[in-house]
Parts: structure tokens; C-alpha cells; sequence
């Protein structure tokens, strides 16, 4: 047998021991300035670093990679200002025991871990872009709003970002102060300064306490010089904080949806046309009246990516320049013009004749096709929906569908079924909507598939179907009158729940990671054709939408 003598096993000792601390000593790897982490030195790089922020990604996922960019310059940024905030990276398919213990369940998710402290990470809810980040740290590691001491800081404050806020305060101690600070905090998009320097004041022309916004567009700055209290502030920011018209894009996506103002007015134009300077200021024109009450957007409509917003408002290439609007307070809300050119006349009697609720809705319908009550499923469209359902004579039983739900696809063959099998019935109707082109006023669909029965009456009654997907299940329900497996409308079945419809801009627009991502499969539309393709292979998305947004 093998045995260490007395000094050679020291000295095997001494070596193991300058082996594990030249390890130890090792840099940590890095790409771009982003470390690069794995389950092997996750601690260590906690450790070593108090504030470090970390992305988990996938290499596959699109979105991971339209950030990359952004995300190494922010480092850099860090990096150069001597910052002892450091950015990171985890391979999450990779390192699955990491992506698990932080509950990973979308990509990129990025947290911030503060004091080598990983228990209760910091979910970052700001903005994909290099600016955003450092901002959001910045505010993460100081004080929200950092004392400007002298012109030159003030200057490279205003310099240095797209949006930027001083606080002028005589006296910085002041209630008016404090309440500044409380709302710099609740910021995390825009970087705050403070200031009572006199040479400041001079600088930009301020004799009393007030908050000046400095923007690089529009009037350049606004000043707010009313009571000051943090409700007041937080809503001057985020009506001024935008541009008075923003074009949509992945970038702008999180500030659109984030913001408080949720009736948004949409130019489909595209940029490439001659006249597009000259919808786009006619559009701007009108925009002027609703600062602060309707956000004013355009979407150039000859982008692929923005294909599917045009399909949600039943809009086509050829049919644009056009106009739109929409709300997000609880349900969705379309609108449509009834004059379709843009001049800034029309726009604005439009937007007055929305905030004055004197606007029906716009509701999508394709056109009736030809046969749609020859075969055993009848084929529903807005336009012949109220006239078949709410029959006082017939029991409708109608599945609300999407041509790309893989629920749905599987539902097929067994509503085919149950379809032959009462297609002589007198007064049973087995019928279909496609819900992603034709939209009704008494149904709100949520979910693929959504199944609703409307029973024989002249009550106009609904009830959900929550009972097995079977066709045994469906005969039993019909039978019953809707009782067995059936549910009133508006009674909680989101147990039930297949494929939910969050629309949403991009991945990248969304800031929060749904917790119950294998419990209730989540269908998202509007991102990369190969991610789409990922995910509607599986009906699963990782990601939900704080607010709603307009786009699909």
C-alpha cells in the first residue's frame, strides 16, 4: 500500500493548500466586462464583488441576445467610472441548479444582489438599454438623488442622458426637498440631482425652488413650479419625460407600457414614404392638446416585427398611413376614425371626441365566409355572432380559438366529434370563432381555448364550460342544460386555464417573471419568429406583462 511519510505528507499538504489558494486567486472570467458565472464560483463572485448585478440567459433566446450589446456597454460604463458595481452572466441552461434556486422561469431574468447577501435578491424592472441600467444601479448603491455641488456636475447630469431632473431647493432640509427625494426614489428610469448652489441657480435661470426636467427633445426642459409633493412630481415626470410623439420600438416598449397614461393613439405609417415627415407632423400637431391624457405613437408599418400589431387592429400594409386608438384600463378598447386622413384636424377631433366618451368601439370581423354552416361546426364571425348565439330558439355551444394555439389543434378532431354528433340535432349548434380576427362586445376572451355556451333563452345567458376537454364531458354538459361542468360567467375557473393571451411588444418589455409559468402555460405573441416558434411548440412562455399592451 501507498503511505506518506511525516514530511511528505506536509509538504503534500503545503502544495494542495498553494494549489487551492492560487485557485482561489484566480480572476474571475469575464467577457466584455461582464463576469462570467457558474455554480463553482457564484459565491466567491458575491464575495467579492457588494453590488453585483446578474442576467440569467439562454444562448437560443433572441431577446438575451438584442440585450448583450447593451449590457456589456453598461458594464463598461461601470467599469470606467471606477464603480465597485459589477454586471454578470449565468448560462441558465446551463447552470440549472442556479436558475432554479433563484427561480428562474424566463429569459433574461436579472436580479441584483447587494452585500454578498443571496437570499432575497432584487428583481431590475428598468429598461434594456445601457443608460437604463446604470441608472437603475446607480439608484440601487446611492442616495436617489446625488448633491450637484457645482455647474460642471450639473451640466455632465444633463449631458450625460436623454432625460435628466434637478431639484433646485434654497434650503435642501426643506419639506419641498423631502418630498423630491421621495419621489427621485420611486424613479427608476430617469437620473435625479439636487441643489442648492447659488452659481447653479444662475446657471439656468431659477430664482426660486423648483424641478426642472431637461430632455434632449421637444421644448428641452420643463419646469414644474407648483406645490411640490411627491404625487405631483412623479406625475409632472412622467407626463414630460417622453416625447410629446414616440416611435414604438423594443427599446421604447417598457417606458410606453410602464407609464401611467393608458389611452394611446397609434399613426401606422411607413417611414420609408414620402409623405411620412409630413403625417408625422401633422401628428405631432394635434398631440400638443393631450400632453399628460393620451400618449401619441407611431409604428412604422412596413417593419416585420410589427406585422402582428397591425393584424391586432385588423389593419393591413397597403391600408396604412392609419389611425388608431386604444385603452388598457381593464379591458382593451379599440377605436377607429371615421375619417381615415391624417391631418391634424381629424386627429384632434378624434381625440376630443374619445375623452368626451363619444366614440363606439371599433370591433374586428372577417367576412362572412361562403358554406360556414355547411359542415357539422359551424363557422362564427363578428358579423353573424349575435344573430346565431343569442338565437332564443337554439343551445350554442361556441369554441373561441386561435389558429397557432397547440390546445387548440388538439381540441380540433374532439370538437369535430361532438360537432357530427349533433349536427341533426333541431336545436343544438356546435360552432367556432377565430377570437385573433373577430372581436364581440359580450364576450371577452382571455384564453385558447375559451369555451362558452349560450343556452336556448331570451335572457342572453353565458355560461363558461369547465369540465373535461372530452367528448363524453361535452355530451354530458349539453345534456345537463350547461350544469355539469359549467360555470356562470364571471365565477374564478383559472384553474382551467390552457394558453393565456398576454400581448405584449417583446420580451424585452416585460419586467416581471410569472411564478406560475408551469401551471398556467402562457401563449406570447409579437417576439422573434424562432422564439415564437419555441414557445408555441410548447405553449409555454416564462414571462407576464405587468400592465396590458396594445401590441400582438
Amino acid at each position: 500500500s501507498f503511505v506518506l511519510k511525516r514530511p511528505t505528507m506536509l509538504k503534500f499538504l503545503l502544495l494542495c493548500a498553494l494549489v487551492a489558494a492560487n485557485r482561489a486567486a484566480l480572476p474571475l472570467e469575464e467577457e466584455e466586462d461582464v463576469l462570467v458565472l457558474k455554480k463553482t464560483n457564484f459565491e466567491e463572485a458575491l464575495e467579492a464583488h457588494p453590488n453585483i448585478l446578474v442576467e440569467f440567459y439562454a444562448p437560443w433566446c433572441g431577446h438575451c441576445k438584442a440585450l448583450a450589446p447593451e449590457y456589456a456597454k453598461a458594464a463598461g460604463m461601470l467599469k470606467a467610472d471606477g464603480s465597485d458595481i459589477r454586471l454578470a452572466k449565468v448560462d441558465a441552461t446551463e447552470e440549472t441548479e442556479l436558475a432554479q434556486e433563484f427561480g428562474v422561469r424566463g429569459y433574461p431574468t436579472i436580479k441584483f444582489f447587494k452585500g454578498g447577501d443571496k437570499s432575497s435578491p432584487k428583481e431590475y424592472t428598468a429598461g434594456r438599454q445601457a443608460d437604463d441600467i446604470v441608472n437603475w444601479l446607480k439608484k440601487r448603491t446611492g442616495p436617489a438623488a446625488p448633491t450637484l455641488k457645482d455647474v460642471a456636475q450639473a451640466e455632465s447630469l444633463i449631458a450625460d442622458n436623454e432625460v435628466a431632473v434637478i431639484g433646485f431647493f434654497k434650503d435642501v432640509e426643506s419639506e419641498g426637498a423631502k418630498a423630491y427625494i421621495k419621489a427621485a426614489e420611486a424613479v427608476d428610469d430617469v437620473p435625479f440631482g439636487i441643489t442648492s448652489d447659488d452659481a447653479i441657480f444662475s446657471k439656468f435661470e431659477v430664482t426660486k425652488d423648483a424641478v426642472v426636467l431637461f430632455k434632449k427633445f421637444d421644448e428641452g426642459r420643463n419646469v414644474y413650479d407648483g406645490e411640490i409633493t411627491k404625487e405631483d412630481l412623479l406625475h409632472y415626470i412622467k407626463a414630460n419625460q417622453l416625447p410629446l410623439v414616440i416611435e414604438f420600438t423594443e427599446q421604447t416598449a417598457p417606458k410606453i407600457f410602464g407609464g401611467d397614461i393608458k389611452s394611446h393613439i397609434l399613426l401606422f405609417v411607413p417611414k420609408a414614404s414620402k409623405d411620412f415627415q409630413e403625417k408625422l407632423d401633422q401628428f405631432k400637431k394635434a398631440a400638443t392638446g393631450f400632453k399628460g391624457k393620451i400618449l401619441f405613437i407611431f409604428i412604422d408599418s412596413d417593419v416585420d416585427d410589427n406585422q402582428r400589431i397591425l393584424e391586432f387592429f385588423g389593419l393591413k400594409k397597403e391600408e396604412c398611413p392609419a389611425l388608431r386608438l386604444i385603452t388598457l384600463e381593464d379591458e382593451m378598447t379599440k377605436y377607429k376614425p371615421e375619417t381615415p386622413e391624417i391631418t391634424a384636424e381629424n386627429v384632434v377631433a378624434f381625440c376630443t371626441a374619445f375623452t368626451e366618451g363619444k366614440l363606439k368601439p371599433h370591433l374586428m370581423s372577417q367576412d362572412l365566409p361562403e358554406g360556414w354552416d355547411k359542415n357539422p361546426v359551424k363557422v362564427l364571425v363578428g358579423k353573424n355572432f349575435e344573430e346565431i348565439v343569442f338565437d332564443p330558439k337554439k343551445n350554442v355551444f361556441v369554441e373561441f380559438y386561435a389558429p397557432w394555439c397547440g390546445h387548440c389543434k388538439q381540441l380540433a378532431p374532439i370538437w369535430d366529434q361532438l360537432g357530427e354528433k349533433y349536427k341533426d340535432s333541431p336545436d343544438v349548434v356546435v360552432a367556432k370563432m377565430d377570437s385573433t380576427a373577430n372581436e364581440i362586445e359580450a364576450v371577452k376572451v382571455h384564453s385558447f381555448p375559451t369555451l362558452k355556451f349560450f343556452p336556448a333563452s331570451e335572457e342572453r345567458k353565458i355560461i363558461d364550460y369547465s369540465g373535461e376537454r372530452t367528448l363524453e364531458g361535452f355530451t354530458k354538459f349539453l345534456e345537463s342544460g350547461g350544469k355539469e361542468g359549467g360555470a356562470p360567467v364571471g365565477d374564478d375557473e383559472d384553474d382551467e386555464v390552457d394558453v393565456s393571451i398576454i400581448t405584449v411588444a417583446s420580451l424585452d418589455s416585460i419586467d416581471k417573471v410569472s411564478a406560475e409559468m408551469y401551471e398556467t402555460n402562457v401563449m406570447v405573441v409579437g417576439v422573434d419568429a424562432g422564439f415564437q416558434n419555441h414557445l408555441q411548440a410548447q405553449d409555454i412562455c416564462n414571462h407576464a406583462l405587468g400592465p396590458l399592451s396594445w401590441v400582438c
